[in-house]
């Protein structure tokens, strides 16, 4: 299927104008604009039907499909008044952010242009929740938490997946997820959270999402649902009988896209049209350390403790040659397309100083990416590549945990072996970014 990412802002305006068709005995009182500037904003708060502008304490946060904005410094709001943000500081906020270069933690790097103001929404951490849905081979599948927030990726253990065949019924869709609401979710809070889950599960079908998550949605009293963070992707090939549904909907072009190399635009490309997801930022094209991580929280974590181990042992940051992830699900030929890109822009150029490269394939425990399957495509590109890496000297080490990762971690580690390749190769036991370690104080 062709994916294609969705402002927040316009996720936010189809549930509301689908709300009342789908989420009975629930409220959702949507309040959202989406702006340029802080003159347009300041330009909108004259009209009709937006004077909560003036009159609410507000959030501001850039629009533009890149996640972890929280972390990236990125949203404006308080939590104690008498400070709350006021439209007059929300306009300057967004023009002050628009005026430079933003570089995220992952390295994207462009102009800000796109902002979404909303009203601030009071409440506590035990109020915030997670769902999510996507598809993962032949299934869909429902992800909930009781536990939202920034933290959610940390915290995958605690969050219960629901397989949904597109052949079940909806009686026995809705036995499933009840069945398996998180146990950690307070008992009167159970049976609500239960049937938003299920009709949340019928909108994401019924307006051909490939990929919705609300992290998180706030239980208010009174049945109110706030949406405070939403990512969703649409099925383009359902395009031609959604276009009335959806309306005027934009798709824009990722955030820092217009200055990629081929390479990332490629993987862009790649990513725009899978289920799963595949980023790649190059940061230095001549540096000897690379690396494929399955997923973005453990793709930070991994770029940290490189620049730490870098610098620690005689190198430096820009030792560091990318930053990107592969997870959600790959497929064997999406994985060794992945693998194929990182490992054609390792071995373009020897190292300066004579140093071996090193390539780190590392994550944490995986949820729902099956470790053997992917293995098999980055296997498929070594035995392309062998010779290219073995004539940078390439060290490779591997870190993973997972489904079947028993066999994933057996069945490279024989193909490193047969093909003379350097490897290392450790499962769960070990801490999640030892081989960085490994890797640099060799």
């Amino acid at each position: 299927m062709a994916q294609k990412a969705i402002r927040e802002y316009d996720g936010k305006a189809l549930f509301s104008k689908q709300w009342e068709n789908y989420f009975s005995g629930f409220h959702y009182g949507f309040k959202s604009v989406l702006v340029k500037s802080g003159a347009e904003l300041l330009e909108i708060s004259k009209q009709h039907g937006f004077e909560w502008l003036k009159q609410e304490p507000l959030v501001a946060k850039p629009d533009m499909l890149f996640g972890k904005r929280g972390k990236n410094d990125l949203v404006l709001f308080r939590t104690n008044k008498p400070g709350d943000v006021t439209l007059e500081e929300a306009a300057r906020w967004i023009d002050a952010k628009s005026a430079h270069n933003t570089t995220l933690l992952s390295g994207q790097s462009g102009i800000l242009t796109h902002f979404i103001v909303e009203p601030f929404t009071p409440h506590t951490q035990e109020q915030e929740y997670y769902i999510s849905a996507t598809t993962v081979g032949e299934d869909d599948v429902l992800y909930m938490s009781a536990e939202g927030g920034m933290e959610v990726e940390e915290n995958w253990d605690k969050v219960v997946e629901v397989a949904i065949p597109i052949t079940m019924n909806d009686a026995d869709m809705e036995h499933a997820i009840r069945a398996n609401i998180p146990s950690d979710i307070p008992e009167e809070n159970k049976k609500c959270f239960a049937s938003f889950a299920i009709q949340f599960f019928k909108f994401y079908r019924d307006m051909n999402f490939a990929y919705l998550e609300i992290n998180p949605i706030v239980m208010l009293p009174n049945n109110d649902m706030a949406i405070l963070d939403l990512v969703a992707r649409l099925d383009d090939t359902a395009g031609f009988m959604m276009s009335e549904t959806w309306g005027e909907i934009e798709y824009p072009t990722a955030f820092g896209m217009e200055d990629q190399s081929p390479e990332e635009k490629a993987i862009a490309v790649a990513d725009s049209k899978s289920g799963a997801s595949l980023k790649l930022t190059v940061l230095n094209p001549m540096g000897r350390i690379w690396t494929m991580v399955a997923g973005g929280g453990a793709s930070v974590v991994y770029a940290d403790t490189i620049a730490d181990y870098a610098e620690a042992n005689g190198g430096s940051v820009s030792d560091l040659a990318n930053y990107g992830e592969y997870s959600g699900g790959p497929t064997t030929g999406e994985t060794k397309f992945y693998a194929d890109t990182v490992i054609d822009l390792m071995t373009r150029h020897k190292d300066p100083k004579g140093r071996d490269k090193i390539l780190i394939i590392g994550g944490a425990i995986a949820n729902f990416t099956d470790v053997a399957k992917t293995f098999t495509g980055i296997i498929q590109s070594f035995e392309e590549n062998a010779d290219k890496m073995k004539a940078h000297n390439t060290k490779i080490y591997v870190r993973r945990g997972g489904p079947n990762y028993e066999k994933g971690l057996k069945d490279i580690k024989e193909a490193a072996d047969r093909l003379g390749l350097y490897i290392e190769v450790y499962g769960p036991e070990t801490h999640v970014t030892d081989i960085v370690r490994m890797a640099l104080e060799k």
